[in-house]
């Protein structure tokens, strides 16, 4: 075999393996949530609901949200279907919130990040 030709196979099999090794090692993202990250809402969210990129490990996973003084304002328990986290919330007044959540994937592997938001009735 001539060796541009072996070293063509070679590139092709090793670029397989790292292609599929790249996926293995992949972390769920956070894809979406609601309300937004960063977001000033113009009336009470009844949940914060987050979507991530791979499917969640539903015993492992969690979103909680704190008012500005650090109280939970949420359910208490929250709930993964597939690749999204949802939790409830008590009745909000007007305030800043933080959202802080922990996603685990089935192969294990741990993300976690939070964000605020703003209800506030008045801005428009």
């Amino acid at each position: 075999m001539r060796p541009t030709i072996a070293a063509a196979y070679c590139t092709i099999a090793f670029g397989g393996l790292f292609a599929g090794a790249g996926a293995a090692w992949a972390h769920a993202i956070l894809d979406h949530a609601s309300p937004p990250a960063g977001s000033t809402v113009h009336s009470a969210p009844q949940e914060v609901l987050l979507t991530f990129t791979e499917r969640l490990e539903p015993g492992f996973s969690m979103v909680e949200v704190t008012d500005a003084g650090g109280t939970r304002v949420d359910s208490g328990k929250s709930e993964v279907n597939g690749s999204t986290v949802r939790v409830g919330l008590k009745v909000l007044s007007e305030g800043n919130y933080r959202v802080r959540w922990r996603a685990i994937t089935p192969d294990a592997h741990r993300v976690e990040g939070n964000f605020t938001f703003i209800v506030d009735s008045q801005s428009r």
